[in-house]
């Protein structure tokens, strides 16, 4: 089971880095991957604060919404940190924090639910209603943390938009502007936002930045996410 998750324990609080791509390997149909995120969570104790660091170009959104909702439902208060990047499903993430803290150079994205599939009108039609229902549940939840209106967010999501740190506070997704931080980019960005229509340049720096990522999102592993994505959404039609 690949963790792309990191739990620390610190007394009567906790620390949660969530650096890299939100994996799906083995989150879709598994029981096992979001009882252990639970698990590791409980680990930590009757803490009364965690620190939520998070510097990601998203992933599978089923895996998102599991880890949302259930930091959401943990007692306690919760401190999101966008540290470089909350892109896609990791700015669904992000909104599950009591408060929301992102410097002037950090960035947060979002968009329309995507996937890849395959099949006969019938087919495409059910994945276009499946997506239809998850971008509805996607701008349930950015609603709810901004006080807009859903249809506003729903074009907000449409235009695929990307927000500085000021620009997310002017919105709504973040509570607190803080000082820039000096941080590496994630790995292999670039290639990763490849996906995407309105992706800024991603220039990564040197490794000089405080703290590192802890995946390498390669092409090779790009293209078998992407099989994975085409093969689990089929699957989860013909149920």
């Amino acid at each position: 089971m690949h963790k792309f998750w990191r739990f620390k324990a610190l007394g009567n609080a906790g620390e949660l880095f969530l650096y890299g791509e939100i994996s799906n390997t083995s989150w879709f149909g598994d029981e096992v991957t979001p009882a252990q995120f639970q698990k590791d969570l409980a680990a930590l104790g009757d803490i009364s604060a965690l620190d939520i660091y998070v510097n990601s170009p998203g992933g599978d959104i089923f895996a998102g919404f599991s880890v949302y909702n259930i930091l959401r439902r943990h007692r306690a208060r919760k401190t999101v940190h966008v540290d470089g990047l909350a892109a896609s499903a990791a700015s669904v993430i992000a909104m599950a924090g009591d408060v929301i803290k992102m410097p002037e150079n950090a960035t947060l994205m979002i968009h329309n639910a995507w996937t890849y599939t395959g099949g006969g009108a019938e087919d495409l039609r059910k994945t276009a209603d499946e997506l239809e229902r998850l971008n509805g549940q996607i701008a349930d939840i950015y609603a709810a943390r901004t006080g807009k209106d859903k249809d506003d967010i729903a074009a907000m999501m449409s235009a695929e938009t990307w927000m500085s740190g000021k620009e997310a506070k002017e919105a709504g997704f973040a509570d607190e502007l803080i000082e820039n931080k000096k941080i590496a980019a994630c790995a292999n960005a670039d290639k990763y936002f490849a996906r995407y229509k309105h992706a800024p340049d991603i220039n990564e720096p040197d490794n000089g930045g405080e703290i590192q990522p802890t995946t390498d999102t390669t092409n090779a592993a790009l293209a078998e996410q992407r099989e994975r994505f085409k093969a689990m959404r089929l699957k989860m039609l013909e149920v």
